[in-house]
């Protein structure tokens, strides 16, 4: 019996996921440069013809990555309650995201920050530049409702701060101290201290080393 419409879309939508699963391993175990076309049909056991047909290059393959990667930092703005409610929710979010997520942090990392590939991220992040604006506007009306000066700088900051700690989380993810980290950030904007702890394991304040 032939199948249905329905489940040929399914059968195609659990091979396009398969094989961006496989790019993501491969792209964090190998590096974007270094890996291969066959490097990811091989992971996902597909054919090359498979791979092609969806992701015309490795390029289109670690730019649907980063689409995902920046549809998640989009997610932010659907948080609901006050001001510091939001501004926690944000902080405890994107810490989340960095220790639960270090595969796909470590791709946009390296594809933001490397000449050859700066490109790619250039490309995706003007395609989502409507969306990430209105995550900008959501994150500086929580510093205006909060009575900051200037929010715009504020949101940058704020930003800039949570990037910072997922590149070194990236780097050293067996020593960072993430729960401190969490209650000095909830310290500095005057946010009532958490009282319980991410879910995640978290070492104790030391030196960052990489093991």
């Amino acid at each position: 019996m032939p199948r249905s419409a329905s489940t040929n879309a399914e059968l195609r939508e659990k091979s396009r996921e398969r094989i961006l699963a496989a790019a993501l391993e491969v792209f964090a175990e190998k590096g974007y440069e270094a890996a291969s076309i066959s490097d990811v049909t091989e992971r996902a056991g597909v054919s090359r013809g498979l791979v092609t047909y969806y992701f015309p290059g490795k390029t289109r393959l670690a730019a649907e990555l980063l689409d995902r990667w920046l549809d998640g930092i989009a997610g932010i703005i659907e948080l609901p309650g006050t001001a510091d409610e939001r501004l926690a929710g944000i902080i405890d979010g994107a810490l989340m995201a960095a220790a639960s997520t270090l595969p796909i942090q470590r791709l946009a990392i390296s594809l933001m920050m490397q000449p050859g590939t700066h490109p790619v991220f250039a490309e995706v992040e003007a395609a989502k530049s409507a969306r990430l604006s209105q995550v900008e506007d959501a994150i500086r009306s929580i510093f205006a409702a909060r009575g900051a000066p200037d929010p715009t700088v504020e949101e940058m900051l704020l930003r800039a701060t949570l990037e910072g700690i997922t590149v070194k989380m990236a780097i050293y993810p067996s020593t960072f101290p993430l729960e401190a980290i969490r209650h000095r950030l909830y310290a500095g904007y005057a946010l009532p201290t958490p009282t319980t702890p991410l879910p995640i394991h978290s070492p104790p304040p030391d030196r960052l080393r990489a093991h």
